[in-house]
């Protein structure tokens, strides 16, 4: 552990991603194979689930520190992260221990999920005691579930290839999927006789940029092609071994979800690897994604569902043909084996994405701004000759989305951020006006600058009309330009909509809150979406 929590240290109190990589590459020369897998794990965003309720471990610290409970809360309100907060309060230890990292998570970690209240409480109140500070920040991380530190998985794969001799497609490609942390995996991802071959492995996404320029300045239409940017779960359906995977961009087996595409995806030939989106699909043509969601947030899937939220796998990639990887063939290339892959499968399930016929950027401009209509994002501008990349790659793949929905809302409630936000209040709640009064309808945390941020947050603390916990009620006099990707019905919101992806566009300082938006605007924006 010691050795995990002084790498978590490098990696904190660094923002350069230079000096990032050298200290991931000091620690995988030092690691065992035992704790160093643990370790790509938790940096590539496979941490644990919380194991121990967060009100247990803010009592069993604030009686450990020795200070009472409300005052334990105020000190978390302050710091705004809960594993800093505790690792700040709790006394220091007599003793240090050396168990290592491997140790720690398999045997004392993981077991305590399921366990009574007393045991847990016997076990955590014993580790603590028995780390140091920076052995203390990390096992509290681990056991919130909130661990994150600022190092991208690019610079675990870059990492990873400098110290194995790899290259680093090899070992993004060895690193997704599911595998057991254990030193086996450890060997297959580092070393060179390492295996790739197991039968449900998906392949890296290949990611677009966002087109914010002129999309003439790419050059002649013909050189590239054109897709609509569909709104679904970007996905890669499998078909190996006479077995059907379906894998979402978020590295989880989804194909339980879908049946339909398990049915679908076993007329493809084996060794087929698909890139693609799955869609809510009716009448002929794709549905909001909010449909799609009244199936993700199912525990059993009901054939009166499965028959109302119908979806498709839109495919507009193959990726693996017959076994044989083609990610190296050029895009026109792989767009024709598509067509052929895909020929016996059912086409009312199994769909190609269709290439629009843009002979001008000005044609294509016309067909992006008509996007909504068809509940599409926008456009992918993907150039011809482009191989299938590894993750985001700039130039080779674009996404030209629709100028989002904006209204002007009013500041109302703020709380605490956490993490390099914690003792600032970065999260704010914006309402419009119903008549007289003013109806909260989006939260949103991002949009701001730094300097913005400070201001904001000195004017909640001069302005803060009441407090409920850690939320502040502040007065109305704050106006913002809120974007948000689509708009829908909603009984669960007081003000009957729900937004999508809402974020701060810009502080509209030039604004009273007599000129922010009303309920009616959204509701426009509601019929407009419907027709």
């Amino acid at each position: 552990m010691n050795l995990f929590s002084s790498l978590y240290k490098e990696l904190d109190e660094t923002t350069k991603t230079g000096a990032k990589v050298n200290a991931l590459v000091r620690y995988f020369k030092e690691a065992p194979p035992e704790d160093a897998i643990w370790a790509i794990g938790f940096l590539t965003g496979r941490k644990p689930k919380q194991v121990v309720p967060t009100r247990r471990l803010r009592e069993w610290a604030s009686e450990r520190a020795g200070i009472s409970f409300w005052l334990f809360e105020s000190c978390y309100e302050a710091v705004g992260d809960l594993a800093e907060t505790i690792t700040l309060l709790l006394p220091k230890p007599d003793r240090s221990t050396r168990l290592p990292l491997h140790t720690w998570v398999e045997h004392h970690l993981l077991p305590l999920r399921g366990k009574s209240e007393e045991v847990q409480r016997r076990e955590v109140l014993s580790a603590w005691d028995q780390m140091d500070y920076g052995q203390r920040f990390v096992w509290n991380k681990l056991m919130t579930g909130g661990f994150r530190v600022g190092v991208s998985q690019k610079s675990v794969i870059k990492a990873l290839a400098l110290f194995s001799g790899i290259e680093e497609p090899v070992i993004a490609h060895r690193l997704m999927g599911d595998w057991p942390p254990d030193r086996e995996t450890y060997g297959r991802i580092i070393e060179p006789e390492g295996s790739d071959s197991h039968a449900s492995k998906p392949y890296p996404f290949f990611l677009a940029y966002p087109l914010d320029g002129d999309a003439g300045d790419l050059g002649e239409t013909s050189s590239w092609q054109l897709e609509w940017k569909w709104d679904g779960i970007r996905a890669q359906l499998i078909k190996r071994e006479g077995q059907v995977f379906l894998w979402s961009r978020g590295e989880e087996q989804v194909i339980e979800r879908f049946p339909e595409l398990m049915e679908a995806g076993r007329f493809l030939p084996d060794g087929t690897v698909l890139d693609g989106e799955i869609l809510p699909w009716s009448d002929g043509g794709p549905q909001r994604f909010s449909e799609l969601q009244k199936r993700i947030g199912r525990k059993n899937l009901s054939s009166k569902i499965l028959e109302k939220v119908p979806v498709v796998f839109m495919a507009f990639d193959l990726l693996e043909s017959h076994g044989t990887d083609i990610r190296t063939v050029d895009l026109a290339g792989r767009r024709a084996r598509l067509a052929e892959t895909i020929a016996h499968a059912p086409l009312e399930r199994l769909v190609i994405s269709p290439v629009l016929p843009c002979s001008t950027w000005q044609e294509a401009a016309s067909m992006r701004d008509r996007a909504r209509e068809r509940n599409v994002e926008g456009l992918m501008v993907k150039r011809c000759d482009s191989p299938y990349g590894v993750g985001r790659k700039r130039g080779d793949w674009w996404k030209w989305k629709v100028d989002p929905l904006t209204v002007d809302a009013v500041l109302i409630y703020a709380q605490g951020g956490h993490g390099r936000r914690s003792g600032l209040y970065t999260d704010y709640t914006f309402a419009v006006w119903d008549r007289e009064s003013l109806v909260p309808f989006a939260k949103a945390y991002s949009g701001l600058s730094d300097q913005e941020i400070r201001h904001v947050d000195r004017f909640i603390k001069r302005h803060t009309v009441e407090k409920f916990g850690p939320v502040r009620s502040v007065k109305p006099e704050l106006v913002f330009e809120i974007a948000f990707e689509g708009i829908q019905e909603s009984s669960r919101h007081k003000s009957g909509v729900a937004v999508r992806f809402p974020r701060i566009s810009r502080w509209r300082t030039d604004k009273r809150i007599e000129d922010a938006d009303t309920i009616e605007t959204l509701r426009a924006l509601l019929g407009e979406r419907k027709q």
